[in-house]
């Protein structure tokens, strides 16, 4: 496990030629501005690289014992001067060719953060708006992805309604102790989320891991449960439902929202201001 010991070339199954003897990641920063708008840092390739002079993402080959995240992350603070702090990494999409992969590592930037190229790797560095990004020459893989990854630009904030996932659950004794059991099952969400989630199947964007803004409606008993690392509790000032319906109407209008909860009305509600809803079992098959 040496640092570096992923830079080499690799085949995959489609017989292409690949930098990263462990697969390759980069970084897709985005930011929405105040019309929604989102923006993408984008970087010119020295023309000595492979497929130098296409514009792309900073990124590079993967270590052995590195996750994607970190992959992109470290990749990305070598080749550009930026503060790392104004980013929030928010999913990963998969590119696998078969014996070798890419993952895009999507962050939300705070700003359009100023940026300057921290080696030789880049010609130019550039926030670009997302509509602009294919009126460039893009680096073929890049290219090939966007399409699916530009799906997956927007923010995400899940939102919990924790008694009717608590109710789900069903674990012995709960309706005595509402409060704790809202408590344990808090707890375990922050840690699960700080891991990343599954997304919900079958929804678009297909992400293989999902790192959205967590938060977590609690009322009654469990009221004052928190504060919980990674999310965001609510104490619902009085009806439950009332409240998840607050959060979802306060969000961004570019901000994707989806509500955890199996109560039909609550459901209704939501869906009309544009949220999308899962059932709690998708969280649960997670903890």
């Amino acid at each position: 496990m040496a640092a570096k010991d992923g830079d080499g070339w690799a085949r995959c199954d489609r017989g292409h030629r690949h930098w990263g003897v462990h697969g390759a990641s980069g970084l897709l920063a985005v930011h929405h501005d105040g019309t929604g708008t989102p923006h993408i840092l984008m970087q010119k390739r020295a023309y000595w690289s492979h497929h130098g002079g296409t514009w792309g993402l900073p990124g590079g080959a993967r270590d052995s014992h590195e996750s994607g995240v970190e992959a992109a992350l470290r990749e990305a603070s070598e080749e550009v001067v930026m503060d790392r702090t104004g980013l929030r990494v928010q999913g990963v999409y998969l590119d696998d060719h078969g014996g070798w992969s890419f993952e895009t590592v999507i962050a939300e930037a705070s700003g359009l953060l100023p940026v300057t190229p921290a080696n030789s790797e880049s010609i130019d560095l550039r926030w670009l708006p997302a509509e602009k990004v294919t009126t460039r020459n893009l680096h073929p893989g890049f290219a090939e992805t966007w399409p699916q990854v530009g799906l997956a630009l927007a923010p995400c904030l899940v939102v919990l309604d924790v008694a009717n996932v608590v109710g789900a659950r069903a674990e012995h004794g709960w309706w005595n102790d509402r409060a704790g059991a809202a408590v344990g099952l808090l707890a375990e969400v922050g840690a699960r989320a700080a891991g990343g989630l599954r997304a919900v199947p079958g929804r678009v964007p297909a992400l293989e891991c999902w790192f959205p803004r967590m938060s977590a409606v609690v009322e009654g008993a469990a009221r004052g449960a928190g504060p919980v690392p990674g999310v965001l509790v609510i104490s619902a000032p009085g009806d439950g439902d009332d409240a998840v319906v607050q959060v979802v109407r306060d969000s961004p209008p570019w901000e994707r929202v989806l509500v955890v909860t199996a109560d039909r009305g609550l459901r209704g509600r939501v869906t009309e201001l544009g949220a999308e809803v899962v059932g709690p079992r998708w969280l649960l098959s997670q903890l």
